[in-house]
């Protein structure tokens, strides 16, 4: 009996349900988290497909993915762009990341779970390992886990998620941060990161508290004075 020849859809389906897709998505993220593809990018499926050398299913599940963080829009003509960076609400964006550094922060020291410790510990290997090596997107994700495990070291689940998401959607802003320094990010910040463990391994809650307000305006500061000095760049990102 004959076997039905496969579309060029189905002959991918497993594939657009694994390392197609996946592939699709880990590669677009890091390109617009690293500014390669700009607020305002096209995101056309087809151009994709024939990128990729993959059918437009595994792309189309791949842009899904972007759209639910954040990183990728749908327009009303349906054409998909990489999502825009809105300046205006990062008052009240700059807020809650603050209230939620403070907020983990603290909890993290009132709480003891040495396997969780151990994560944080490892986090910030990777986050001081990425600094020396410049590498911005590494800096981005490393920097991202390691508050996200101070989050679960805290034991509030709704706190991690919310914290995780403001994260995700900072992730571009943290990269305009790190441009500041053209990449290289002094020690500092990694001492800042070594100075909250200390007082969290302490259960000192006021000083962890203390040390993630600081850590907070500081990183909230820099992005301000980047606007504010080079306003014309940022609106140029913003309007692409």
């Amino acid at each position: 009996m004959l076997e039905p020849t496969p579309t060029d859809d189905t002959a991918e389906a497993p594939r657009s349900r694994g390392s197609g897709t996946q592939t699709v998505y880990a590669t677009l993220r890091q390109e617009i988290l690293a500014m390669t593809l700009p607020p305002g990018s096209p995101l056309d499926e087809v151009r994709l497909s024939d990128r990729f050398g993959m059918s437009r299913t595994p792309i189309r599940e791949a842009l899904l993915r972007l759209a639910s963080d954040g990183l990728v829009t749908t327009l009303p003509n349906r054409n998909t762009i990489v999502a825009t960076i809105d300046f205006a609400t990062l008052p009240t964006y700059f807020d809650a990341l603050s209230l939620m550094y403070r907020v983990t922060t603290r909890a993290a020291a009132a709480r003891k779970n040495p396997a969780i410790m151990a994560t944080v510990r490892k986090r910030q290997n990777e986050f001081e390992a990425a600094v020396r090596a410049q590498d911005a997107y590494a800096m981005i994700e490393a920097n991202r886990e390691f508050h996200v495990a101070i989050a679960e070291l805290g034991g509030n689940p709704y706190y991690t998620t919310f914290f995780g998401r403001l994260l995700d959607e900072g992730r571009r802003i943290l990269r305009l941060y790190y441009s500041t320094f053209d990449d290289r990010l002094p020690l500092q910040y990694v001492q800042e990161h070594e100075d909250m463990i200390a007082a969290i391994e302490a259960g000192d809650v006021e000083r962890a508290d203390r040390l993630a307000i600081a850590h907070a305006e500081q990183i909230v500061r820099q992005i301000q004075e980047y606007i504010a000095r080079d306003m014309n760049s940022a609106l140029s990102i913003n309007n692409l």
